[in-house]
C-alpha cells in the first residue's frame, strides 16, 4: 500500500476519533451522565486506537522497507520524497489535535472523579454523625448513654 493511501486511512481513522472524544466531551459536561452510553464510548475508542496502531505500523514499515530511517526525520523525508509531505504534516496536526482533545476528556473525567468522591466523602461524614433515638428520630452528633436510675 501506498504510503499516500496509508496516511489517508489514519486521516480517516483520527477523524472518527476526534469526533468521539467531541461526544466523549459532550457527555461528561452534561448535568447527568450517561454510565452506559459512556462506555460504549470507551469500547469504540478502544478499536479506533488498535485500528490506528495497526495503520501506524504499516506506515512505519513502508518507510523502512523504502530505506528511510524510523524516525520523524525519516518519515517527513519518506512522504516529501513521495510527494505527500502535506498529507503527512496535516496527519500530524490531526494527530495532536486528538491528542489534546483526550487530554482534556481526561481532565474533566478527573475532576468528575474528583467532585464524586468528596460528595460521597461529606455523605459519609454526615451518616458517622447521624444517630438515631430511640424513638426513631436522627440527632446530629453523638448521644451519651443515660446511666442514671
Amino acid at each position: 500500500m501506498s504510503l499516500y493511501r496509508l496516511l489517508e486511512e489514519q486521516q480517516s481513522r483520527l477523524e472518527a476519533l476526534t469526533q468521539l472524544l467531541e461526544h466523549e466531551q459532550e457527555q461528561l459536561l452534561e448535568g447527568e451522565i450517561d454510565g452506559a452510553r459512556l462506555e460504549k464510548i470507551a469500547q469504540e475508542k478502544f478499536r479506533l486506537l488498535l485500528s490506528l496502531e495497526e495503520t501506524e505500523g504499516n506506515r512505519a514499515r513502508v518507510q523502512r522497507k523504502l530505506g528511510y530511517s524510523d524516525d520523524a526525520s525519516g518519515a517527513r523525508q519518506a512522504a516529501e520524497e513521495a510527494g505527500c509531505l502535506e498529507q503527512w504534516q496535516a496527519t500530524l496536526d490531526m494527530a495532536a489535535h486528538t491528542a489534546r482533545l483526550n487530554e482534556r476528556n481526561g481532565r474533566l473525567i478527573g475532576l468528575r472523579t474528583s467532585h464524586n468522591q468528596q460528595m460521597l466523602d461529606y455523605i459519609h461524614r454526615i451518616a458517622e454523625k447521624s444517630v438515631y433515638a430511640p424513638d426513631g428520630r436522627a440527632t446530629m452528633g453523638q448521644r451519651r448513654l443515660n446511666t442514671s436510675a
